[in-house]
Parts: structure tokens; C-alpha cells; sequence
């Protein structure tokens, strides 16, 4: 079976690292990338099964990415989880509203319990009726 491929859009190199390693042994094929500009250029390339998107990047904000690709008939449908430092009501409601599945706020959760997230998502992704 083909491994479920991932786009990290993440601009702390050190957290990149540390996530890219951490998936990758679970499993998952990493694209780590580090501005929003690249972020979206992957994305459009490799087409992944989902995105884990931070939102204070360079370049190109979290939340221009993900507008950008929820426009695109190409990239609307590929899930996008912003995992970002930003934790306000407004910030998290708004990711929401642009279209992102889930929203994990990076300081309330440790990196084992991201990665159990998103292969929480996978296996909600390929049972639907399990949702």
C-alpha cells in the first residue's frame, strides 16, 4: 500500500525536524517545506493526501495558503490541519471558516500527540462511517 503523502508547511526548522522524523516513522511520505510560497508550489505538485499548516510563516501567511488552495479546484479537496501557535478564538474560527479540518494549537499538544492526530484523521479518512 502507498504511503499516505504529507506536506509540512512549517517555518521553525527545529519543530519541522522533529514532526518530519516523528511521521515518518509512523509511516507517512514528509515534504517538509518552510515559507508559504514553496508550501503552495508543493502542494500543487505532489497533490498529498493532507496538509499540516502553520500559519506565522514567510512569504505567504498560513492563512493566504489555505485560501489559496481552497479556491483552486486543483488543491480544494486535500485536507489542510493548521497546526500553528496561534490559539485565540478568532484565529482558530477563522482557519476554520477558510476551510481547514482541524486546528491543533502547537503549544497544548506534545509532538506524540500530533502525530496520534493525524493518524487519528487518516483512519477516520479511509473508514467514513467510523465519523
Amino acid at each position: 500500500m502507498p504511503k499516505q503523502k504529507i506536506v509540512l508547511i512549517e517555518d521553525d526548522e527545529i519543530l519541522a525536524e522533529v514532526l518530519y522524523s516523528e511521521l515518518a516513522e509512523a509511516d507517512f511520505e514528509i515534504t517538509p517545506v518552510f515559507d508559504g510560497e514553496e508550501g503552495l508550489k508543493q502542494v500543487r505538485e505532489k497533490k498529498p493526501d493532507l496538509v499540516l499548516l502553520d500559519l506565522i510563516l514567510p512569504k505567504k501567511s498560513g492563512f493566504e495558503v489555505l485560501e489559496e488552495l481552497k479556491k483552486s479546484p486543483d488543491t480544494a479537496k486535500i485536507p489542510v490541519i493548521i497546526l500553528s501557535l496561534l490559539g485565540e478564538d478568532e484565529d482558530i474560527k477563522r482557519g476554520l471558516e477558510l476551510g481547514a479540518s482541524d486546528y491543533i494549537v502547537k503549544s497544548s499538544h506534545a509532538i506524540a500527540e500530533v502525530v496520534e492526530k493525524i493518524k487519528n484523521f487518516f483512519a477516520k479518512e479511509s473508514h467514513p462511517q467510523a465519523k
